[in-house]
């Protein structure tokens, strides 16, 4: 169980902005999130002021942009509701290429679709100059409660056990002759996920079990625990990008 872990969203690149320490990334991308959050919807120039500061980071990181668009499909339902918007909301109407669309819908879609992708690119960017670990070394370090570093250590440590052992289940269910693709064998596969939760739950158990007979009090042994800090220099440079946000966004308030 100590083996690594694969990194889904991670990319191995020597960059400045991979050597950062992971705590200051993290305060970075959530400030920048909520600076993003904040901005009045109708200053656009504003939105697009924070897509270049996303390109200059993915740029100094060294992740490439065909990279961050497959990835941010994640958005895609976002997207068609953001589309939709314009003829689902009601209020004052404006005709554009013959449609008949409500201008607050268009901000509204607008709203989501700007906000959500550039959230999207912010967190994939922390993930792909960050691992796993890193991230939960940071949240330690930030002084994120315990409980929840723990439990996030945990899922990345078993979640490949558990994918592991789902496949295995599905094969030896298809071996004797079930085809989940057929709508009436629901019923093996609803069976199926129920013995999965229960294995994933007696195995939670006989872990804890272990970890109570190794000496475990609520807190993980020192050597897991998150050791030194990011240095003034790097909390500068991190801080740099939400900075530069803000004044972006005040520039924004400030000329409605």
């Amino acid at each position: 169980m100590g083996a690594g872990h694969s990194q889904l969203l991670h990319l191995e690149r020597d960059s400045p902005v991979h050597r950062l320490a992971p705590e200051t990334k993290i305060a970075a991308m959530v400030a920048f999130t909520l600076v993003v959050v904040a901005t009045p919807r109708e200053q656009l120039w504003a939105f697009g002021g924070y897509a270049v500061l996303v390109a200059v980071v993915a740029a100094l990181a060294r992740v490439p942009a065909g990279w961050l668009a497959r990835r941010s499909l994640i958005e895609v339902p976002f997207v068609a509701f953001a589309v939709a918007l314009p003829w689902l909301a009601g209020g004052e109407q404006v005709v554009i290429g013959g449609l008949s669309l409500s201008v607050d819908g268009l901000y509204g879609g607008w709203n989501i679709l700007a906000k959500a992708t550039l959230g999207v690119l912010a967190s994939l960017l922390l993930a792909a100059t960050t691992t796993s670990r890193e991230l939960l070394v940071g949240l330690d370090r930030l002084r994120c409660p315990s409980i929840v570093t723990q439990i996030a250590t945990f899922m990345l440590r078993y979640v490949e056990v558990l994918v592991d052992e789902a496949r295995r289940m599905r094969i030896a269910r298809i071996s004797r002759g079930d085809d989940p693709r057929f709508l009436w064998q629901v019923r093996g596969f609803a069976a199926g996920v129920g013995a999965l939760f229960l294995r994933a739950f007696e195995r939670g158990e006989r872990v804890y079990l272990a970890m109570i007979s190794r000496g475990y009090t609520g807190r993980m042994p020192v050597a897991w625990q998150a050791t030194g800090g990011a240095t003034a220099g790097q909390w500068m440079l991190a801080a740099s990008v939400p900075v530069t946000a803000a004044t972006i966004a005040a520039v924004a308030v400030l000329s409605q």
